[in-house]
């Protein structure tokens, strides 16, 4: 049967490539007397500070070999672990084989995460995964009864204060929070491998999938109350929300990451030295408003003016560093959260005095072409897509009607239809001089996102003193084709004079001879970005 009662350490095992707290450590358990067994650079660094350690090779009586790759796959070292000290068979087997017993096994593993993401090649990768410390790991943890297991820095103070409290004994109760985390790491760093190593075989979708995290927050609550919720960050090593830096304001909430990702994911699809500043406000995961300028303080001003009433409490990314003026501009309003890469000294000063106001600061942006796994959960099972990445160039667009598009029109078509590809389904989005000025979203019809959208420009013109609908002389994107010309001759109808969309309908022909009939310029992608 399982030890439930405290249980007393005297030999522990350490054999760690993060070697943060080694030393303080190794000092502390051998000022409780406890032996310590040690390997390779774990064991000469406790032995330079004076702790006394003792090579598992000696213990072993058997040499370390292959480069290292045989050093604790030894009986004496897993028989130390495994055995059930109130089984007498293993008691017996332990005296016959000269096994002593190891009641606290420290082990974190071979950076294998770390390797990948800096690019190594496949043989140092290969070399970079750890065999026999997730052996002991796992051998330790199934012995929770008995033995300890260390696999995070974090836990070293835990274990002190628990030897040092109970007599040099730990509780049933920490051995258990510390084998679940061992398991967790191990089920990790096995995901982490089987990942890389399906990559490098072009399996984009292997028959096993393994999904880890590592939890960055425990959140209040998840989209509601009732909803528990927690932020995990995987291994991806990818700019963006869960890599930035929070400089002030209260704790993010559930729907602020996910809306503070759908703003700085769209903004990433600008590059600064391309399109100059751009700003979007983000509203329940669907933009309310995004514009270009020539600063950053005049694109927020014409994004805000897109939707003056859905922008309160929004959500507010930016593409390049913020500034004092764009700062001045967001806390006239009450703002959620701003993303950016980063932030002047005026601007965080400005910001600092609003205490619940979030700033976020991520370094950088997110690449937009950059592959990646995106997973929705359903009954029983997951789905799994590749992030949509795919970008519209101006020449992969197909012009399908009489008149071509202008130069401005086309720019604003680009600028739409990328806006478009981070608004829910069904999408419909005017711009006009690098400005949305109506957006139409997640509606069941496309007719009525069209007819949403062209009432939204005119709410913002009426907001701004003019009387004349800021849909007239725009450009209309729609993530996906017209099924009929209803809803193309709705965009014509709120003053529309030129249209992006994939194509692709049975009804294309109809829907161009619309366009042709009311004057319009129309061009097919190709491509189409439902989101939902």
């Amino acid at each position: 049967m399982l030890a439930t009662d405290l249980q007393p350490v005297t030999r522990a095992l350490i054999s760690v490539s993060d070697k943060t707290g080694l030393v303080e450590f190794g000092q502390a358990l051998a000022a409780l007397n406890v032996e310590i067994l040690s390997t390779g650079g774990s064991a000469k660094m406790l032995a330079d500070a004076g702790v006394p350690v003792t090579e598992v090779a000696d213990h072993t009586k058997f040499p370390e070999m292959m480069d290292g790759r045989v050093k604790t796959l030894h009986p004496i070292i897993h028989g130390g672990i495994l055995a059930l000290r109130d089984n007498p068979n293993h008691t017996d087997a332990m005296k016959a084989h000269n096994i002593g017993a190891i009641d606290l096994v420290v082990v974190n593993l071979y950076p294998f995460e770390e390797t990948v993401a800096k690019g190594a090649d496949f043989h140092t990768c290969i070399e970079n995964i750890d065999i026999g410390g997730p052996a002991m790991i796992r051998s330790a943890a199934k012995n929770y009864g008995f033995v300890n297991v260390v696999v995070d820095a974090s836990d070293y103070q835990s274990v002190i204060d628990e030897l040092q409290s109970n007599s040099g004994k730990t509780s049933s109760e920490l051995r258990k929070k510390l084998a679940a985390k061992a398991y967790a790491r191990t089920g990790a760093y096995d995901a982490a491998i089987s990942t890389w190593y399906a990559a490098q075989l072009g399996d984009e979708f292997p028959d096993r999938m393994v999904f880890a995290g590592t939890r960055l927050q425990t959140l209040r609550y998840g989209e509601n109350p009732h909803q528990s919720a927690a932020f995990y960050a995987n291994s991806e090593s990818r700019t963006g929300v869960a890599t930035a830096t929070q400089i002030q304001g209260k704790e993010l909430s559930y729907n602020n990451y996910n809306d503070t990702d759908a703003a700085f994911e769209l903004v990433a699809e600008f590059d600064p030295a391309v399109s100059g500043p751009v700003c979007a406000i983000i509203k329940h995961a669907n933009p309310c408003g995004v514009a270009t300028g020539a600063t950053l303080a005049e694109a927020y001003k014409t994004a805000f003016a897109c939707d003056t009433t859905s922008a309160f409490g929004g959500i507010i990314a930016a593409n390049q560093t913020l500034d004092a003026a764009t700062a001045e501009e967001i806390v006239k309003i009450f703002t959620e959260v701003i993303i950016a890469p980063d932030a002047t000294d005026e601007a965080k000063a400005i910001i600092a005095a609003k205490k619940n106001l979030r700033l976020l600061l991520t370094g950088g942006l997110p690449n937009p072409t950059s592959a990646g796994r995106m997973v929705k959960s359903l009954s029983g099972g997951y789905l799994v897509q590749g992030r949509d990445n795919a970008l519209t160039a101006e020449p992969e667009l197909k012009v399908v009607t009489k008149r071509a598009p202008t130069e401005q029109e086309l720019a604003d078509l680009l600028f739409a239809f990328t806006v478009g590809k981070h608004v829910k389904s069904n999408a419909i989005i005017y711009v006009r001089d690098g400005a949305t000025v109506g957006v139409g979203a997640g509606q069941m019809s496309r007719v009525d996102s069209s007819k949403i959208a062209a009432a939204k420009s005119l709410e913002a013109a009426q907001n701004a003193g003019e009387s004349v609908a800021w849909a007239k002389g725009s450009v209309v994107a729609s993530d996906a084709f017209f099924p009929f010309a209803d809803g193309l001759l709705a965009a014509a109808e709120a003053g529309a004079t030129a249209v992006i969309q994939p194509g692709g309908s049975m009804r294309d022909d109809e829907v161009i001879a619309a366009a042709d009939e009311a004057g319009l310029a129309m061009v097919f992608t190709g491509m189409r970005h439902f989101r939902h």
